[in-house]
């Protein structure tokens, strides 16, 4: 049996890439995939990356840090036809294929390595065909974790493969910063940061009961699984073209184009509510969940992220969402829509919390389960949260 089954698989630069596919010409040259005027970056080249260009950042700040940079329109219909493909190239090899966005997937191999060998050479043939199908590269992380898979696909960037074998976890781990670490956000790196905590190695050698009491008992025990790489997070196959949706969402387009990060946070807080409800509803909880942004001139980027555990809670979707929103650090940038989706929905009675009684998580779960019984009393106005009362008072 293999001991690197999960392969992460990472498109390089995706919409920039697939753009420059009808513009071979420009291929040495600086270009970004995103609006005009003051539209933000959907993505940037490799080249244009070189100037500090990056996605989400305003497009007027781009021609102040690279002038001579090419702007290219956004095709969404090619890029989700090409995605699709690059998915269907991934079934081919497994049936379990977590897609992850329209440019990254993982994918577990133990039971295709008879038929088409090791997991690198599984993971050099996919970039290969990839490459040769779609005209565009990918990376790959192999590993015998999610979490692992994921950071060493980011090594392996530009058009990589790298492999990480469970004896080499700790060498490759260890040395990182802590805010690598797979779903590790900004206020999380900062809280660690304050307890002297800045590698991965650090988090590693902190005994687990300091580091359950300096950051909370079920963050604690998550973060020191990641960083002994032994987190035990399974893959939730996404639905093939065939196959029904695994994910619920919502979104919404303000009346207006606004900035207005109070009027943009308490939409999310809405939507993450409607999405939460449908899913318990359901009796479904998912463990992706993912922000959508439209600026006003409609260019769309989204960006997810992958709980440790399934949630079906408000709350904690919508704090997913926010952070999702601040991590894209937009300034001034005025958006026409946002939503939410959650994604890689299992049955809830298959998820095991390990919460403990008073914790935060606990009392927020018992605030949706009343909230879903007085909707089913009183109808959907009844009860909502105070943020969204207060709103239209």
């Amino acid at each position: 049996m293999t001991d690197t089954p999960i392969l992460h698989v990472d498109m390089d630069a995706f919409y920039a890439s697939v753009a420059l596919r009808e513009r071979p010409d420009l291929v040495d040259q600086p270009v970004v995939v995103g609006g005009s005027g003051r539209g933000v970056v959907l993505a940037a080249n490799y080249v244009a990356r070189r100037y500090g260009v990056r996605s989400a950042l305003p497009m007027t700040r781009v021609r102040r840090l690279c002038p001579h940079v090419v702007v290219l329109s956004p095709d969404f219909d090619t890029f989700t036809s090409v995605s699709a493909s690059v998915m269907e190239t991934f079934r081919e090899v497994t049936p379990i294929v977590q897609a992850v966005s329209l440019d990254e997937a993982f994918l577990d191999v133990r039971g295709s390595t008879r038929r088409l060998g090791p997991p690198a050479v599984i993971a050099e043939q996919l970039r290969s065909t990839v490459h040769d199908e779609q005209g565009i590269t990918c990376s790959v992380g192999v590993a015998a974790t999610v979490s692992v898979a994921k950071l060493a696909s980011r090594r392996a960037k530009p058009d990589g493969v790298i492999v990480v074998r469970p004896g080499e976890v700790t060498t490759f781990l260890h040395p990182l910063d802590v805010g690598e670490l797979y779903g590790v956000g900004e206020k999380t790196q900062a809280l660690l940061q304050r307890f002297g905590l800045l590698t991965v190695g650090d988090v590693a050698h902190t005994p687990l009961r300091t580091l359950q009491r300096a950051v909370g008992h079920h963050l604690g025990s998550h973060l020191h699984d990641l960083a002994w790489g032994t987190d035990s997070a399974d893959l939730t196959p996404s639905a093939g073209p065939h196959e029904p949706e695994r994910s619920m969402g919502a979104d919404e387009t303000f009346s207006r184009d606004t900035d207005d990060r109070e009027v943009i946070v308490r939409e999310l807080l809405r939507l993450s509510a409607r999405v939460a409800g449908r899913m318990r509803s359901a009796g479904v909880a998912g463990r992706t969940i993912t922000l959508k942004v439209r600026f006003a001139d409609f260019t769309t980027i989204t960006r997810s992220r992958t709980m440790p555990e399934a949630t079906d809670v408000t709350v904690e979707i919508h704090r997913a969402v926010t952070r999702l929103f601040d991590a894209l650090g937009l300034q001034r940038a005025r958006l026409r829509l946002v939503g939410v989706r959650v994604e890689g929905l299992v049955p809830r009675s298959t998820v095991h919390r390990q919460l403990v009684l008073g914790e935060p998580e606990h009392g927020w779960a018992e605030a949706d389960r009343a909230v879903d019984l007085a909707t089913r009393r009183f109808g959907s106005a009844a009860v909502r949260p105070a943020s969204l009362v207060v709103e239209r008072a």
